[in-house]
């Protein structure tokens, strides 16, 4: 496993340790993220295919950990407190990019600088990559991570450029692959 302290910046809390990760499935199996997204996770086999797809000789993401001491650990006795998940990718408008896959920061730990320093982090790595944007989505009924990320000088695509995300997956998946 391979670790890389993180660089401390006077915008992050002084209780807060963080480190970068290729792989994140023992952080997030402690993570009450499980419990709280299950419905999400019986979709497929999640921590098999974040194995297989976080330790492959070409990784499909990366992530990052927030994590605390032992003194301010969670009632439950997790020290790891939040996460983001990311991924390099392309526009073919602006050339290298980095595409945010999720932010979590447990509930308690929301509005302490956590998610603002792990969102620091991805667009620092960004940066050190060559990348011009950091592109996420947001579920329209959850305000306020809208209104963290707009806080942070972040757009939303959808009502200034008309972009819409699209997917395709499944049998819908599946019959588009037909020749």
């Amino acid at each position: 496993m391979r670790r890389e302290k993180y660089q401390w910046s006077p915008a992050v809390k002084p209780f807060l340790l963080f480190w970068l990760i290729d792989w994140l499935i023992k952080s997030l199996n402690s993570l009450r993220l499980v419990t709280n997204f299950d419905s999400h996770f019986s979709i497929y086999n999640f921590f098999s295919d974040l194995e297989q797809d976080g330790f492959s000789k070409n990784p499909f993401f990366h992530g990052i950990i927030a994590e605390v001491p032992e003194q301010h650990k969670t009632k439950e006795g997790h020290t790891k407190i939040g996460y983001a998940l990311y991924f390099y990718s392309y526009s073919s408008w602006s050339g290298r990019a980095i595409y945010m896959e999720d932010l979590y920061v447990m509930p308690e730990f929301r509005g302490k600088g956590v998610g603002k320093a792990l969102m620091s982090k991805v667009a620092q790595l960004a940066l050190a990559a060559g990348c011009h944007q950091l592109n996420f989505t947001v579920l329209d009924w959850n305000k306020p991570s809208m209104d963290f990320y707009l806080s942070q000088g972040c757009f939303d695509i959808t009502a200034t450029m008309g972009y819409h995300c699209l997917r395709c997956e499944g049998e819908a998946l599946q019959h588009l692959a037909q020749p």
